[in-house]
């Protein structure tokens, strides 16, 4: 991460997705809730993952905010819905609770998209480490951040091996089906024996042993830090201040 924001330290970019998340989940308005995107879509152009972030937020979120769209305001029947045909009806009640909760869905999903494109698992784990949190813990964390990037690898190489024996994986949904059933048993083999050898690597580098260890990869604070978590205090406390007074 060669600009500044990649630097942070992993907690100061914590505790802005922290102020971002207690923002969100404490304020209704869909206008608030913009707001907050747009400050993290300007994170994103600081970061220069712009791009990366769009390609991300429209191949999951988008879609789950669609979904969540079309089942409020067209499907779930609501006191005021109006039928437009069959059992498709719209609801004025539905569409108000869509735009409410997929406006908070995407200001939280976004700046949690963010932090994980700004922060390597490497500088989560020291980090960790370095406040001396339980190494089993840190396993933990950084096997279940690893865990969905080590399976799209797997089951791509899986398709690949697949496709080399003849066997069709593109097309329809009928064929994509047909594909991925018979690559679920070497998809869940595979890993079972990737845990296995993963478990040996640690014993071998003492990962039971107490005493403690040293690290040639460091990371420290800087003053950005200390000044971004004390203006993301600042903020919170300005925005208690706001909520008391409303």
């Amino acid at each position: 991460m060669n600009h500044f924001i990649g630097k942070l330290y992993p907690s100061t970019k914590f505790v802005i997705v922290l102020l971002v998340i207690i923002l969100s989940m404490f304020t209704s308005s869909p206008t608030f809730q913009l707001g907050l995107f747009t400050g993290v879509l300007i994170l994103n152009l600081l970061s220069k993952f712009f791009l990366n972030f769009l390609k991300t937020f429209f191949k999951s979120i988008f879609v789950l905010v669609l979904f969540i769209f079309v089942i409020q305001v067209f499907i779930i029947n609501n006191p005021d819905s109006q039928q437009i045909w069959g059992f498709i009806s719209f609801s004025q009640m539905g569409l108000t609770t869509s735009i409410d909760m997929s406006s908070r869905i995407i200001a939280v999903s976004s700046v949690i998209i963010w932090f994980f494109q700004v922060t390597s698992v490497k500088d989560i784990i020291h980090a960790l480490e370095l406040a001396k949190v339980s190494k089993k813990v840190t396993f933990v964390i950084a096997s279940t951040i690893q865990l969905i990037p080590q399976m799209f690898k797997l089951s791509q190489t899986i398709t690949d091996a697949q496709k080399s024996r003849g066997i069709e994986t593109e097309g329809n949904l009928l064929v994509r089906v047909k594909a991925f059933m018979p690559m679920l048993g070497p998809l869940v083999l595979s890993s079972i024996q990737q845990i296995e050898e993963r478990v040996l690597s640690l014993e071998s580098r003492g990962f039971s042993s107490t005493i403690r260890k040293t690290s040639v990869y460091t990371i420290k604070k800087s003053k950005l830090d200390y000044l971004i978590s004390l203006g993301c205090l600042v903020i919170f406390i300005l925005y208690i201040i706001w909520r008391n007074r409303i």
